[in-house]
């Protein structure tokens, strides 16, 4: 008998000074019985940095030619296609084939910096893609934040991001290891 997901539900209000983007969600989240909740809230924190009107999660873990968030034109084409983790560089130039603009979570402890290291090269041949570091310490905290009904506050202002919710308010940093195929470190 397979396990199914569980479903959470956030309401999240999003002020992202920088982009001038003022948006209330009301996001239903299924959790994959394999997915752990750090990586269900950094989704959710993926979400709130790109929110928009049309930004969807898809189904994610559970199938293989579907980002883990994204965005269409109206015409239908993917406008932002958003992964989480350490992908293959073929998976990222695929998406890079389909999508308008490709962004990249990244995390994995210890493993990340050998996984860019190893990546790096080919990846900032992907002129779409933009690659953005989550640390260890800022997952832990996100985890912290996981309820089955969560009111979540996201504040984006010059760069700065913070999360909050009833007990906690997060002061979270987003390393960019590349914006737009260009690198940064």
């Amino acid at each position: 008998m397979a396990l199914s997901a569980t479903i959470y539900k956030a309401d999240l209000s999003v002020s992202n000074m920088d982009r001038g983007y003022y948006g209330q969600h009301n996001l239903t989240i299924a959790c994959h019985p394999s997915e752990t909740t750090e990586r269900m809230m950094l989704r959710v924190l993926a979400f709130a940095l790109y929110a928009s009107e049309s930004l969807k999660f898809s189904r994610g873990i559970s199938s293989e030619d579907e980002p883990d968030i994204w965005e269409h034109h109206d015409h239908g084409d993917v406008k932002l296609w958003i992964e989480l983790g350490l992908p293959d560089e073929r998976r990222l130039r695929q998406a890079c084939g389909k999508a308008d603009q490709v962004v990249l979570f990244a995390y994995g402890g210890r493993a990340l910096p050998v996984w860019w290291k190893t990546n790096a090269g080919v990846l900032r041949k992907l002129e779409k893609l933009t690659v953005l570091s989550i640390p260890e310490t800022t997952l832990a905290e996100l985890d912290a934040m996981a309820a089955r009904s969560m009111q979540l506050s996201c504040t984006i202002q010059d760069g700065m991001v913070w999360l909050a919710d009833g007990n906690h308010n997060l002061e979270i940093l987003v390393e960019t290891l590349q914006r737009n195929g260009l690198q940064n470190v």
